[in-house]
């Protein structure tokens, strides 16, 4: 495989074919996100791409599933995704799901019919970085979107038929705002009803505008309970039809998992068990990212 840079997938994706098809993020502002910090966004040659698809069908036969890196894969235009999918399909028949991280703008440039086909051809998840539903929080990260976006970009998905994974960052809004940010991202989750939930906690990378802002005072971080507090919060407020919310990433402090709506009230349970100090939480030196 001609990997390039960081290449990052979500933690459901630890047993997929990893196919790089974009270096970097095309958006790359976000104050809390360090991971393609200076690097460049470019799209990957068809004749690179098409390698690493026959590297594939000789050498990873035994995964089923596949995911499309990097950072937002979904920017790629219509009919080049149309080929990669065809020639996954093709390829390597085998792989039931393909998925990938997508942005509200690369959504956005996709109309119903062109998602409805990739959807077809095996796409069958996109990963959507919510963060906050809080729109004061969202322009501080400089995410370059707004909430009510998000809900449209979230429906689309679900319209034409493809999964949606939203993950949302604990503690992103500072203690000032958490109470809002929790509420307000607890309502937007709602609206956007995703088939999954996931609940990361910050981390301040250095180099990144939001790790200087900590070390210049400008900016306080939330001890574990209240992150805690913004969890239970978070989950309070969010009522999904049928989806799994879930905060069982290296970041967190407490992992919880739950099928929404039937699990809600035993994990807000668990919650309000650890902030009472009843349930341990994961020591400082096995948090990650």
């Amino acid at each position: 495989m001609h990997y390039e840079g960081n290449i990052i997938r979500p933690p459901s994706e630890a047993n997929s074919i990893l196919l790089q098809v974009t270096v970097g993020c095309s958006h790359n502002k976000c104050t809390f996100c360090g991971t393609y910090r200076g690097e460049r966004f470019k799209i990957k040659s068809d004749d690179i791409i098409n390698q690493d698809i026959e590297f594939a069908a000789h050498h990873c036969q035994r995964q089923r599933r596949l995911f499309l890196c990097d950072g937002d894969a979904l920017i790629l235009p219509p009919k080049r995704l149309t080929a990669i999918l065809s020639a996954i399909r093709q390829k390597l028949p085998w792989v039931t799901r393909v998925g990938a991280y997508a942005n509200a703008k690369a959504i956005k440039m996709k109309t119903a019919a062109e998602l409805a086909r990739l959807q077809s051809l095996g796409l069958g998840i996109l990963y959507l970085g919510l963060e906050s539903g809080d729109d004061v929080t969202l322009k501080v990260i400089r995410k370059g979107v707004t909430s009510q976006t998000m809900i449209a970009m979230a429906r689309k998905v679900a319209d034409a038929g493809i999964k949606l994974s939203v993950t949302v960052l604990l503690g992103v809004a500072g203690p000032k705002r958490s109470t809002i940010h929790a509420q307000k991202t607890g309502g937007v989750l709602t609206a956007m009803d995703p088939n999954y939930v996931g609940a990361l906690s910050l981390m301040p990378i250095p180099g990144t505008p939001l790790y200087k802002a900590h070390q210049n005072g400008e900016f306080d971080l939330l001890p574990p309970t209240g992150l805690l507090t913004e969890l239970r919060e978070i989950l309070f407020n969010t009522h999904l039809s049928k989806g799994l919310f879930h905060a069982n990433h290296a970041s967190n402090y407490l992992p919880i998992k739950a099928r929404l709506p039937k699990d809600k009230e035993a994990v807000l349970a668990q919650i309000d068990g650890a902030l009472a100090g009843e349930v341990a939480l994961k020591p400082e030196f096995l948090r990650a990212l």
